[in-house]
C-alpha cells in the first residue's frame, strides 16, 4: 500500500480532493501574439503574391501587344526592337526612337522563350490607359 502513495504523488494530475488545485496558465497574450504573428506573414505572403500576379498580367499584357502589333520581318531571338503608335495603329520596327518621330510605347528584346521582355517603357506612356479593359486578363 505504501508503495502506491509513493508512485501517485509523482503522477502529473492530482488524484485526491486534498492535492493542490490545477490553476490553468492564461494562454491569451501567447494567443494574441501568435495570431498577430501569423496575421502579419500572412498579409506579407499575400502582397507579395498580388504583386507578383500584377507583374505577370503586365508581362502578358506587353506581349500580347507587340505579337499583335505589325511585323513586317521575322524578329530574332536576343534582337531588340521598338513598339511605335502611328495614328492608332502600332507596328514593331528596328528604327530606334531618336530617329523616328512615331510615339514610342517601349523597346523590347525578344528572349530565347519567345517573350518580349520591356527594355525600357516610353515617355509618357501609360501601361493602364495603353493596355485598357479589353488586353487585361
Amino acid at each position: 500500500m505504501p508503495q502506491e502513495i509513493i508512485s501517485q504523488a509523482f503522477l502529473p494530475y492530482p488524484v485526491s480532493t486534498l492535492s493542490p488545485p490545477i490553476i490553468p496558465t492564461d494562454l491569451s497574450s501567447f494567443k494574441a501574439r501568435g495570431i498577430s504573428e501569423v496575421e502579419r506573414d500572412l498579409q506579407q505572403k499575400l502582397q507579395e503574391i498580388r504583386e507578383q500576379y500584377l507583374r505577370a498580367i503586365d508581362h502578358f499584357n506587353w506581349n500580347k501587344l507587340v505579337y499583335e502589333a505589325e511585323i513586317r520581318f521575322e524578329p530574332i531571338v536576343g534582337g531588340i526592337y521598338h513598339l511605335y503608335d502611328m495614328r492608332g495603329r502600332r507596328a514593331l520596327s528596328m528604327i530606334s526612337p531618336h530617329q523616328w518621330s512615331s510615339r514610342h510605347l517601349a523597346t523590347v528584346r525578344l528572349n530565347v522563350d519567345r517573350q518580349w521582355l520591356i527594355v525600357e517603357i516610353g515617355k509618357g506612356v501609360d501601361s493602364r490607359e495603353l493596355f485598357g479593359r479589353e488586353l487585361a486578363i
